[in-house]
């Protein structure tokens, strides 16, 4: 699935597209051989649209960015990581309904 509210993120520019960004991102820390990431996948680019313009979306393989996985301590994939200002500021593992999402992005922007 591709969209442009939607990119995918390396090691080698995470902190630049990710950290630094002025919007709020949501990443979703997912692997190709992940079937709840594959359910949640709809979902994430549904939002991405919903809120393009108002918050970044990121996607990290884990697989090929083992390092910033590591960093963000994921220790289950799907997790989605809310970063606000440079800084982790929710968390949703697993996955979850579209409300449940909706409801961390409404309270962080």
């Amino acid at each position: 699935m591709l969209s442009s509210n939607v990119i995918e993120v390396s090691e080698a520019e995470f902190d630049e597209k990710v950290l630094k960004s002025n919007l709020p991102v949501l990443v979703d820390f997912w692997a190709e051989w992940c079937w709840p990431c594959k359910i949640l996948e709809p979902t994430f680019y549904e939002l991405a649209k919903e809120f393009n313009g108002r918050m970044l979306f990121a996607r990290v393989n884990v697989d090929e960015n083992p390092g910033i996985a590591q960093k963000f301590n994921i220790m289950a994939i799907p997790t989605l990581v809310l970063i606000k200002n440079g800084e982790e500021v929710d968390r949703i593992i697993g996955a979850v309904p579209k409300r449940d999402i909706l409801e961390v992005i409404k309270k962080n922007i």
